[in-house]
């Protein structure tokens, strides 16, 4: 027997095809946090469901409790960020984000957490924002609300509020200078630049987050800096990063030609 149904809004960060005609989507909610459901006939031509069952599609769902599992009923579509997915280097992107989005949000309500995807999104898809500067600002972010916030006051070990030549330790998760550098970390180079654009990140209101300007320099150290960091603080590697930064290079280098 049906149970009662509920009304939610959640972002697919996953889809697998399953049995004929069926989905298993991994979504991200306000209320629920991240959860697993099954979109019954959701490959079907002509599906009613099929547009709100595609990854990075937020909608508007309809779901029921059967079981152990959650049933998509109903479903209408808010935002499928058509600029994204015009874009070959930016749905690469936003495909990562969901990947490292989901990595974090196991078990927990995540409100703010999905309104930092959205944002990233609508940032790549509507205002055009440069895809590295987005995924740097992210990945900081991301990993700040949850729970792995890099300490960048100034150097960890002797106190500078600016280090000299700074460094930010991935593994240790601190700000330092080059001659403080300690064993048993990964530290990796930074710009003034990069030091400036971290603490905007980590600090500023989230309807500021991707109003920065840096150089391209510091952007990259930043960058670099930003998905080691995640890397290590969540002890995993990210298939979807891989393959964008293949992509991005390729890109660069057909610009160069």
């Amino acid at each position: 027997m049906q149970n009662s149904k509920r009304v939610t809004s959640g972002i697919v960060l996953r889809e697998t095809e399953t049995k004929e005609t069926d989905k298993i989507l991994t979504v991200l909610t306000p209320d629920l946090g991240k959860i697993s459901l099954i979109a019954r006939g959701a490959r079907r031509k002509n599906s009613r469901l099929a547009a709100s069952c595609q990854l990075l599609a937020y909608s508007e769902m309809t779901l029921y409790e059967r079981g152990n599992w959650y049933y998509l009923d109903e479903a209408g579509t808010i935002e499928l960020f058509d600029g994204v997915r015009q874009d070959f280097e930016k749905l690469c992107l936003a495909s990562y984000l969901a990947e490292l989005t989901e990595s974090v949000s196991d078990g927990i309500a995540a409100p703010e957490i999905l309104s930092l995807l959205l944002n990233a999104l609508y940032a790549l898809s509507a205002l055009n924002k440069e895809p590295l500067l987005v995924k740097t600002a992210f990945e900081l972010r991301l990993m700040a609300l949850s729970g792995f916030e890099p300490f960048a006051d100034g150097c960890a070990v002797c106190g500078k509020p600016e280090p000299e030549r700074p460094m930010l330790d991935v593994v240790q998760g601190v700000l330092h200078c080059a001659a403080c550098r300690q064993k048993g970390g990964l530290s990796l180079p930074l710009t003034a630049g990069s030091v400036a654009t971290l603490r905007h990140v980590l600090g500023c209101d989230s309807k500021k987050l991707y109003s920065f300007r840096t150089s391209p320099l510091s952007l990259r150290q930043l960058s670099h800096a930003s998905e080691a960091f995640a890397a290590a603080q969540l002890e995993r590697s990210f298939r979807t990063l891989d393959y964008y930064k293949t992509i991005r290079s390729s890109q660069e280098e057909d610009t160069y030609d």
